[in-house]
């Protein structure tokens, strides 16, 4: 069988695949950056008209609600055209003494991403493009803080970027990951921090132990392993790790982040070899500290040439193909081994 795409209005392609070439046309897919339009393995939309949200894409929400849900249609039709629903209260933003020490920042900022819960609409409200800018991402950080709405792991990467930025001695970086269950793959990413020679990570997932980690891994590969671990009391396999490079604490930066500087392919590796990969990649990032970011454009600049995803000559994307390093040879491709007897899959 042969792929077969359809496309709803506003939404990103969603897709039924057969065996053959699936494995290829993910690995393509991952390699533009969209690897985050996935939900627990399953595709969905991304709301690219704005905010608020256009009768469209609204429409579409309250067809995939009475999909999902055990009560269908029945449960859009006892909240839709309401006036007294109850509010919704508003998460503040954390606020630090110049004491507070950064443990008890990073748990804050935590505190903050999981009170704005997790977004279970099918419909990822804000578009994240991973080639933007770094200052323009921050902006669409900024317009989730306005905006308070749930949010899926992509978006709690970029707030916690954007909510550590003023915190010199945490180094954040992208920290993605690939498992397999039943036969089918799964991604989530975090951000992955490093401060005071510990590891960490801020995020957001259905799964209470696939979000935040405490700064107290002493290596990027007890990290990893930790997260592997929780996979596992899934019955989710890790099939890849991704690691990018230190993201830049300046918010008006025209760098783009590195997402996928370092692919390890866990299948091809033992437990020595993926550390010491770990180890490699932590050194790399470490090296990038010392080198100067390109000079940001002043505000003159700012009001001469318009805002930087705006510019026609806009910064060469730095993560290319070549500057990747995966682990080992190019997997031979395998037809997907079928789902288990009811179709069901543990979505993490």
């Amino acid at each position: 069988m042969s792929g077969d795409r359809t496309a709803g209005a506003g939404g990103v392609l969603r897709r039924t695949t057969g065996c053959e070439g699936v494995e290829q046309r993910e690995e393509e897919q991952e390699d533009e950056g969209d690897e985050d339009m996935r939900d627990g393995g399953v595709p969905f939309f991304v709301n690219r008209g704005g905010l608020p949200v256009n009768e469209d894409t609204w429409e579409r929400m309250w067809r995939h609600v009475a999909r999902i849900h055990p009560d269908g249609e029945a449960v859009g039709q006892r909240i839709r055209g309401v006036s007294d629903l109850p509010k919704i209260p508003i998460p503040s933003v954390p606020t630090y003494q110049p004491a507070t020490t950064v443990p008890h920042r990073l748990e804050a900022i935590q505190r903050y991403i999981r009170d704005l819960q997790y977004n279970h609409t099918g419909t990822q409200f804000f578009e994240i493009k991973k080639s933007r800018p770094l200052t323009a991402l921050m902006d669409i950080a900024k317009e989730m803080i306005r905006e308070s709405l749930p949010i899926k792991c992509l978006e709690a990467v970029i707030l916690g970027i954007y909510l550590t930025n003023s915190m010199p001695g945490v180094e954040r970086f992208p920290l993605s990951f690939k498992t397999q269950f039943s036969g089918n793959h799964f991604r989530h990413i975090v951000l992955g921090v490093h401060s005071g020679g510990r590891f960490g990570a801020l995020g957001i997932s259905r799964r209470e132990d696939l979000m935040f980690k405490p700064l107290e891994f002493r290596t990027l590969a007890d990290l990893v392993q930790e997260f592997e671990g929780a996979y596992r009391g899934y019955w989710h396999t890790l099939r890849k790790v991704k690691i990018g490079q230190y993201v830049s604490h300046d918010p008006h930066s025209v760098e783009q982040i590195v997402w996928k500087h370092s692919i390890l392919d866990v299948d091809k590796l033992s437990k020595e070899e993926l550390r010491r990969e770990l180890e490699r990649h932590t050194r790399d990032m470490r090296l990038k500290i010392g080198k100067g970011a390109p000079p940001s454009p002043t505000k003159d600049r700012k009001k001469d040439f318009g805002s930087p995803h705006r510019v026609p000559a806009s910064p060469l994307r730095r993560n290319s193909r070549s500057e990747r390093r995966p682990s080992g040879d190019k997997k031979v491709l395998e037809p997907k081994p079928p789902g288990d007897m009811n179709g069901y899959q543990i979505r993490v």
